[in-house]
């Protein structure tokens, strides 16, 4: 049986990295993890406008959605992000009505807007956490940067590539305090990369 992590979100911030694209923060219950999903500007819209309890003039996909769901019934009982796979995030809504059960894939995007509305529950897998999550704490980031505040930082090119992998880790560690979420999903893909690379 899949351990599974509760998660809900946190924010949603403007992507500094990709034009047009919007990175949903995601905290787990009760820890300090947090875990960026980079979106689509409707998508992000759609969910915005639930966070921020405001009503479009006309109904939007993912209210279309939810009406069908109480028209015909249709509970969502959750939306579980179950796998991370060539750059994408893969999600399902585990649905029930009339005492049956179905399980529909969904872009993660997707799910989450509907999850809202009917305000279901989002869980994920720990493999993904402990592979894509972002650790903020706040008390260890300081000292960390405390412990290194002789040492010499270099400014990441556009190519990380070039980069040495311990200049990427401490670029991450500032990343991390600053909430530059974005650029912290960028550079810990580049670690988890290598550090693939190597143990493969």
């Amino acid at each position: 049986m899949t351990n599974k992590v509760k998660l809900s979100i946190l924010g949603i911030s403007f992507s500094q990295v990709q034009a047009g694209a919007y990175a949903l923060i995601f905290a787990e219950e009760n820890g300090i993890r947090r875990l960026p999903i980079v979106i689509g500007t409707p998508e992000a819209q759609s969910i915005a406008i639930v966070m921020e309890n405001m009503t479009p003039p006309r109904p939007l996909a993912h209210d279309l959605v939810y009406n069908i769901f109480k028209s015909l019934r249709i509970e969502l009982l959750e939306v579980f992000i179950y796998k991370f796979e060539d750059g994408a995030f893969f999600a399902e809504l585990l649905l029930r009505q009339d005492n049956r059960e179905f399980r529909i894939d969904s872009r993660t995007s997707d799910a989450v807007a509907i999850a809202l509305r009917t305000h279901s529950p989002i869980f994920t897998t720990e493999t993904i956490m402990k592979s894509m999550a972002i650790v903020f704490d706040e008390k260890e980031v300081l000292s960390t940067d405390f412990q290194n505040k002789d040492a010499e930082v270099e400014e990441i090119p556009e190519n990380m590539e070039e980069v040495r992998i311990d200049a990427l880790k401490k670029r991450l560690e500032e990343a991390i305090k600053d909430e530059d979420y974005e650029l912290a999903t960028k550079l810990r893909d580049e670690i988890n990369r290598r550090q693939g690379a190597e143990n493969g």
